[in-house]
């Protein structure tokens, strides 16, 4: 993986999706610590950002890197300066770029341009980091991805595109609900359903709720409007009226079924407080391991030698 992109997690193939894996859990032990001293990260950011920009911050510096966080006013991707010259520029400084992004042709462009890897911190197309952590919570606490049920309940946003893609490689079967209007998009079904041929998962669309819970190892959800569509968030409340993760639909799956939301969360909209505080929340260990997995990557990308 050395000197690659990450803009898809369709950019790795299963083997190197569970190396990564395997090295987040490596260091989240202690067990390993590879030296990227010298090594610098720019994170380009068009959002704001909590997770991300810490995570990715600390993990660049426990691996003895460095990292620069360059605002939207101080780049103006598209508008002062354009994404080829950024990835050009940036490309004679830096060591590794990871982009949050509005638009997925932004992080492309700067792909495309650069010489240095160029890493997807968000896009609108795809979150890659998110579905990370969000395996690497799943194994620790379900021990295998084979045959696990996951139902994500909402949108089928960047997050649920890049979820999607990356549990049906591993084997487990991806159920979504999502209100007419809000499915996945058509070619994600399309590449979900082949690795799933290949894996021994599947990836379900439903229309109700309680189908996708129903019987569930993991149920999770995000925001019904997610930055960038905040003008329909009116609008998408009433769409998604009844979509909400509650006590009631969270008794339909499994009884030691894990909740699971990549923050940040509007409680009482999309999920409940006593949902989001309750035994089956695996939310915060999903917002550390995002630390871990993103360690991972950048070790994988920078230097040699990494554990596998």
């Amino acid at each position: 993986m050395r000197g690659r992109h990450f803009v898809s997690i369709t950019d790795v193939s299963t083997d190197e999706l569970l190396r990564i894996l395997e090295t987040a859990s490596a260091f989240k032990r202690g067990d390993a610590q590879p030296d990227l001293t010298g090594k610098t990260l720019a994170l380009v950011f068009e959002k704001p950002s909590l997770r991300t920009r810490v995570s990715f911050h600390v993990a660049m510096r426990q691996l003895g890197g460095d990292c620069i966080y360059l605002s939207p006013p101080e780049v103006g991707l598209g508008e002062r300066e354009t994404p080829s010259d950024v990835a050009r520029v940036l490309s004679r400084y830096v060591d590794c770029i990871a982009a949050r992004t509005f638009e997925t042709a932004t992080v492309n462009e700067l792909a495309k341009f650069a010489d240095v890897p160029v890493i997807n911190a968000l896009s609108d197309g795809e979150h890659p980091c998110q579905a990370l952590a969000d395996l690497l919570t799943v194994r620790e606490r379900k021990e295998k991805f084979r045959g696990i049920e996951l139902a994500f309940i909402g949108d089928g946003n960047n997050v649920a595109v890049s979820l999607s893609l990356a549990a049906t490689m591993v084997g487990m079967h991806f159920r979504i609900a999502s209100p007419a209007g809000y499915e996945l998009p058509d070619g994600t079904i399309q590449a979900a359903e082949g690795y799933a041929r290949q894996s021994g998962g599947s990836v379900s669309q439903f229309v109700d709720p309680r189908d996708a819970a129903r019987g569930a190892d993991v149920v999770y959800t995000d925001v019904w409007a997610s930055m960038g569509h905040e003008r329909e968030a009116a609008v998408r409340r009433e769409d998604f009226a009844g979509y909400t993760v509650d006590s009631e639909l969270m008794s339909l799956a499994k009884e030691d079924a894990m909740f699971m939301h990549d923050l940040p969360a509007h409680r009482g909209e999309e999920v409940t407080e006593e949902v989001m505080e309750g035994p089956h929340s695996a939310v915060f260990d999903q917002a550390e391991n995002r630390l871990h997995a993103q360690k991972a990557l950048l070790a994988l990308v920078l230097a040699d030698g990494a554990p596998a």
